[in-house]
C-alpha cells in the first residue's frame, strides 16, 4: 500500500520535510551525472557497508567508513526506491514537523537514519551489501505519527486495485507495516533499518513526555470531507 496523503490540515509550510524532499531528488540526479537511471556514479563510495562499519570500531584504521551511517541516508539505487520513499516521507512527515517544530524534526530525522543504520549493522554485521536510501530514517517518521497521530485517517492506494484507492486508519496502516518489516522480510531490503527507524521515532516521542506533552497547546484540523 502506498500513501497519498493524511487528513490532518497544516497550517505551516514543512520546510525541513520539503528540503529533504528537493535534496534527495538533487542528488540522485547528481549521483548518476544527470541521468534518471543507471548505477551510482559520483557517491558510491558514500554507501554503508556494515562490515567496514564493524571494523572501523574496532582496529581498522579506515575511520570515514563511520560516515557513512549517515551520508548513505541520501543516496537511493533507483528511481522507484526514490520515488517510494518520497511518497511516504510527504505523506507523515508534513504532520511529524509540525508537531515537532523544523529544528528539532531536523536533529531527530538524522538521529532515526543513525539509528536505522545502527540496527542493520547490529543484525547483519558481516554483510558486505552497500546499504542505502532514506527509508530506515523515515521509518522514525511513521514511529513518531504512528504515536503521535493514532486516529489520523490515510488515503492509500494498492497497487492490485489499479487507480482506486482506500482510506485507512494511522494505526492500522502503519502496524501493519512495522510487523511486515519484522515477519516478512524481503530480499535485498533492509528490514531491520526501517524496524529500527521506526522503533527509534517512538522512543523520541516517548521521551520527550509521549502523545499528550508533544502536542500540548497545539490545535490540529482534519478534513472532515475526507472520504472513509
Amino acid at each position: 500500500m502506498i500513501p497519498l496523503r493524511d487528513n490532518q490540515i497544516n497550517t505551516r509550510v514543512p520546510l525541513v520535510t520539503w528540503t529533504l524532499f528537493a535534496l534527495y531528488c538533487i542528488v540522485f540526479v547528481w549521483d548518476r551525472e544527470g541521468s534518471l537511471s543507471g548505477p551510482s556514479v559520483v557517491f558510491a563510495d558514500l554507501a554503508m557497508r556494515p562490515d567496514r562499519v564493524v571494523a572501523a570500531l574496532g582496529m581498522g584504521e579506515d575511520r570515514f567508513q563511520l560516515v557513512t551511517l549517515f551520508t548513505s541516508i541520501f543516496l537511493h539505487g533507483s528511481l522507484l526506491h526514490l520515488v517510494g520513499n518520497l511518497l511516504f516521507l510527504v505523506a507523515f512527515g508534513n504532520s511529524v514537523e509540525n508537531a515537532l517544530g523544523p529544528f528539532r524534526y531536523a536533529l531527530y530525522y538524522l538521529f532515526w537514519g543513525l539509528a536505522a543504520s545502527a540496527a542493520h549493522v547490529f543484525v547483519d554485521p558481516t554483510s558486505h551489501i552497500p546499504t542505502l536510501g532514506a527509508s530506515g530514517a523515515i521509518g522514525g517518521v511513521l514511529g513518531a505519527y504512528f504515536l503521535l497521530f493514532p486516529a489520523n485517517k490515510i488515503e492509500v492506494w494498492v497497487p492490485i486495485l489499479a487507480f482506486i484507492t482506500v482510506v485507512t486508519s494511522a494505526w492500522v496502516l502503519l502496524g501493519v507495516w512495522f510487523l511486515w518489516q519484522i515477519f516478512i522480510p524481503q530480499q535485498g531490503v533492509a528490514n531491520w533499518a526501517h524496524a529500527g527507524g521506526f522503533m527509534a521515532g517512538m522512543a523520541t516521542v516517548l521521551v520527550m513526555g509521549g502523545r499528550a506533552r508533544v502536542l500540548k497547546d497545539k490545535r490540529y484540523e482534519v478534513d472532515h470531507e475526507f472520504e472513509a
